[in-house]
């Protein structure tokens, strides 16, 4: 049976900077930018696109998918087609929450009356190379490259992930080890009767997709630096050992990127401050992980927020900072009597 080439004609592929983009994003472009095609990233989110996904997208979606079809619909017309992939729940704890099994049927549905043209490829298990080399060779057939060339694109672009992800996994860990060493010279300096500011290290929980789309999470982030408060990324720490020390907070857990966040929030708990939890309203994996966080993790103070289309940054901002003020209360006061 031959194979289809119905993609061959598509040059321009348009990529959407949101949902998994933030996590598989250099795999994706380095996969098509070895192939020969040209690569469109959508702008960065601002206000113009998240009304936008708003306007296009029905109420129970939650904020991220709605930003995603804002970055789907600022595409239209600056690429030959746009790159939704399908990340199902292939096998038990490492799957991923339906927006992402049912984006490239959604998005087809949104904009079929614009006729936009969809690519797209089954990914069954994100953590497995075999797997995600099948569905990246699969779709490149389609696209009218050969077998060995898209073996070497997808080479290419997994090693490139890997570096990837191993440099941001590394930058958090220099990053820990600066607060230990901050607090060492902290401790010195009070026992020789000095007064000084205890260093904060605050341990940022969320999707990567909303961590690092500034729209999304500046108003945290800003906040606890301008406080003064250094910000350790949960998604950026090492998957691997995040993933495996998930399974001493639950054996049944299904959701691959929530297990890594709560693995990095075992990881590094012994060596941060405080935790602030973020979520997009309404998540439905985040609405149980956060609770179970909450409930179980002990011993770490721990700020809960939930963003949303409709409000403001004020709101956010103040909870922050009182959770920061309380902190270093909290903080000094140990050093001194502890």
């Amino acid at each position: 049976m031959l194979q289809a080439t119905d993609w061959a004609d598509v040059k321009v592929v348009g990529i959407p900077r949101a949902l998994l983009f933030y996590r598989f994003g250099v795999l994706w472009t380095t996969f098509f930018e070895s192939i020969g095609r040209t690569v469109v990233v959508s702008d960065p989110t601002d206000k113009a696109i998240a009304d936008e996904g708003d306007h296009l997208s029905v109420d129970e979606c939650c904020l991220a998918s709605k930003v995603f079809v804002g970055h789907v619909e600022s595409l239209v017309g600056r690429c030959d087609a746009v790159f939704v992939p399908c990340y199902p729940t292939g096998e038990p704890r490492t799957g991923f929450c339906t927006k992402f099994q049912s984006a490239t049927d959604m998005v087809r549905n949104t904009f079929r009356d614009q006729k936009l043209r969809v690519i797209s490829c089954e990914v069954s298990s994100a953590r497995k190379m075999k797997d995600v080399r099948r569905a990246f060779e699969e779709m490149a057939l389609r696209m009218g490259v050969s077998l060995k060339d898209a073996r070497a694109a997808f080479k290419a672009a997994w090693d490139a992930q890997r570096a990837h992800d191993e440099a941001q996994a590394d930058a958090q860990d220099r990053t820990l080890r600066r607060v230990d060493e901050q607090r060492k010279v902290a401790r010195a300096a009070v026992a020789a009767g000095e007064d000084v500011a205890f260093p904060l290290g605050i341990l940022v929980v969320a999707h990567p997709y909303i961590t690092h789309d500034p729209y999304l999470s500046s108003a945290v982030i800003d906040s606890l630096t301008d406080m003064g408060a250094t910000v350790i990324y949960a998604d950026a720490m090492d998957h691997e050992r995040s993933y495996k020390k998930s399974f001493d907070f639950s054996g049944t857990m299904p959701w691959l990127i929530n297990r890594e966040l709560i693995g990095a929030i075992l990881l590094a708990q012994d060596r941060i401050d405080g935790i602030v939890l973020i979520s997009a309203f309404p998540c439905g994996p985040d609405s149980m992980t956060d609770d179970a966080i909450m409930r179980c993790i002990q011993g770490t103070p721990i700020l809960n927020l939930m963003i949303d289309a409709q409000s403001g940054t004020a709101g956010v901002e103040t909870r922050v900072e009182s959770f920061v003020d309380i902190l270093r209360f909290q903080q000094k006061g140990g050093y001194v009597h502890g």
